[in-house]
């Protein structure tokens, strides 16, 4: 393997000592604010980097990421009973797909035709339960993968013909072929089963052909060349990142995660929950907005 890159140009982004699980960032093409979420605090944030103003809200139920929408306002949302919309603060659930209790939405992403992709996994994280849902918009969601157990982070490259998947506590980095057209997939593969201290949880993709995956309880973020080798690392001042997702300008923003530290480790870290932003020698392939 050669050289690996340490990338240490990072600056803290948006402090929070509030928030439990940050998670699903993803910039608003409507308004340029980063939009992330506080997973078990069923809390969304808006964040005008420029000016430093914060939109908070309230959403009631667990939130594992939410979409700018294309044509309407508010956001699209994987919340803990399925796909839905929230607007003005109100969350309406219009495709509950997980009738079944101790289940619940996680992480997703809209891929380049507007559809919505998003994981869902037992709370208990009970190996074999977790599916990889996408939500057309027009028509019912689907399962495109199961048994899984935490399915995470997922990106697709610049030419849309490959889409990543992270499956946090399996440690597996995986990829498939993918149809754009069709928004079908080919299979997942296994590309790499990570090592080191911690699991592999969202990602981001940049136009190189490489994903930068953060490593929940490592302390790191992690960038892979399309071989599932890693070529770089962000040191973090936190144990718990959790997601990644590009500004414009090629930056890397970080979210990161308070729960299930002691009061030792938050006085070791105390800006854990915190938004952390990098410069990186690439950029980010554009993330679309749902179209529905």
């Amino acid at each position: 393997m050669g050289s690996v890159r340490t990338y240490t140009d990072l600056d803290v982004a948006v402090r929070s000592d509030t928030s439990e699980v940050g998670e699903g960032p993803v910039f608003d093409p409507r308004t340029g604010r980063l939009v992330w979420v506080d997973i078990y605090g069923g809390t969304v944030y808006e964040d005008d980097l420029a000016t430093g103003r914060q939109t908070v809200t309230e959403v009631g139920v667990m939130v594992g990421a939410v979409a700018p929408r294309a044509h309407d306002d508010g956001f699209a949302a994987a919340v803990a009973g399925g796909f839905g919309f929230l607007v003005d603060g109100v969350t309406t659930v219009v495709d509950p797909v997980l009738p079944e209790p101790n289940l619940r939405m996680n992480d997703g992403k809209v891929d380049a035709r507007g559809r919505f992709w998003a994981g869902s996994n037992d709370m208990r994280f009970a190996p074999g339960q977790g599916r990889l849902h996408r939500w057309d918009a027009d028509a019912p969601s689907v399962v495109v993968a199961d048994g899984l157990v935490l399915p995470n982070g997922l990106g697709w490259n610049a030419d849309n013909t490959v889409m990543y998947l992270a499956d946090s506590y399996a440690r597996l980095l995986y990829r498939s072929a993918f149809d754009a057209d069709s928004g079908e997939l080919g299979g997942l593969e296994v590309l790499t089963k990570t090592d080191g201290s911690g699991v592999p949880d969202g990602l981001a993709v940049d136009v190189d052909g490489c994903f930068w995956t953060a490593m929940h309880g490592g302390a790191e973020v992690r960038r892979y060349d399309p071989a599932g080798r890693v070529i770089g690392r962000v040191p973090v001042p936190v144990p718990q990142p959790t997601s990644c997702a590009f500004g414009a300008d090629g930056r890397l923003y970080v979210t990161s995660a308070r729960e299930g530290l002691s009061a030792e480790d938050l006085e070791r870290s105390p800006l854990s929950g915190s938004v952390f932003v990098v410069a990186t020698d690439t950029r980010g392939v554009p993330v679309a907005a749902f179209r529905g």
